[in-house]
């Protein structure tokens, strides 16, 4: 397939190599242009402008927020002015419903498909082609991206044909794992100042709730590897307070979320922004009465 990418931060390259690996074109487009510099080596094809890579047919975003996408996609420069009509923008980041609905009916108007496939993994499993796709949209059109979609991932999960459903799973599924970090971090601070190494708790721990993603946030927090950020703190608060948009839209309380966002938030204040969110344990610790060093 000829496809178009913008957005080549950790997950974005990833996903690149991945497509590249499986034989597609790949049109590469990012805001700062030496992010593509390694892409460019591997066969990848550099874009001026989002227009330019969304003229090929088949666009990817993978960007921060609603915002940035928002940035790329209007304008005379951006994807919805360059995507040929019945060409498909594919949405894998993280987005809010409500934008996500929004931009199904931007692309819908001018006879656009608009496909939301937000991923679970980090950006060791986008390079490896291993992600879990949640996808939405028209059937055809999920049809005709088959070939990319095998290519990111082996895990596909097809929730229906109103795009923002992808994202809501998206949300949720990152609140659960958001919390899964909070819970693992309180209970390993509860064991630490009972007296038990982290370490000797975590073997039990992992064994009678055994599973791949409990295993890998517990692995991180008993490391600390907070640096390189597979998935950086100030992602995380985005994502909590998404959920948190979404549970006031849908009047569902979500007070487990309130929790995290508000320690996400003191470990912003402490200059965390940029580490991964599994840093959210110093503030765990913090409160706990545990200070180490940073």
């Amino acid at each position: 397939m000829d496809i178009g990418f913008i957005g080549l931060g950790n997950m974005g390259r990833g996903m690149v190599q991945s497509l590249l690996r499986a034989g597609h074109r790949v049109v590469v487009w990012n805001r700062t242009p030496e992010r593509a510099d390694e892409l460019v080596a591997l066969g990848a094809e550099r874009a001026a402008t989002p227009f330019e890579a969304a003229e090929v047919g088949v666009v990817f975003t993978m960007l921060a927020d609603d915002a940035a996408t928002e940035a790329v996609v209007a304008g005379p420069h951006g994807i919805l002015a360059g995507l040929p009509r019945d060409g498909i923008h594919v949405a894998s980041s993280t987005l809010s419903v409500r934008y996500s609905a929004e931009l199904a009916e931007r692309h819908r108007t001018r006879g656009q498909h608009y496909v939301a496939a937000p991923v679970f993994g980090r950006p060791d499993a986008a390079a490896q082609g291993a992600l879990r796709l949640v996808i939405a949209g028209q059937p055809d059109a999920i049809a005709r991206l088959q070939p990319a979609f095998a290519a990111l991932g082996s895990q596909q999960f097809v929730i229906g044909e109103r795009p923002e459903h992808a994202h809501a799973v998206k949300i949720a599924g990152n609140f659960l794992i958001l919390s899964l970090v909070e819970l693992l971090s309180e209970a390993f601070v509860l064991a630490d100042k009972a007296g038990v190494s982290r370490e000797r708790f975590f073997e039990v721990a992992s064994a009678v709730f055994s599973s791949p993603l409990a295993d890998r946030y517990g692995r991180a927090l008993l490391e600390q590897r907070f640096q390189p950020p597979g998935f950086r703190l100030t992602l995380g608060l985005k994502d909590i307070r998404l959920a948190l948009e979404l549970a006031e839209a849908t009047h569902t309380p979500l007070p487990i979320a309130d929790l995290v966002r508000q320690h996400a938030l003191e470990a912003m204040a402490r200059g965390q922004a940029e580490l991964d969110f599994t840093s959210l344990l110093r503030v765990v610790e913090a409160h706990a009465g545990l200070h180490r060093p940073e």
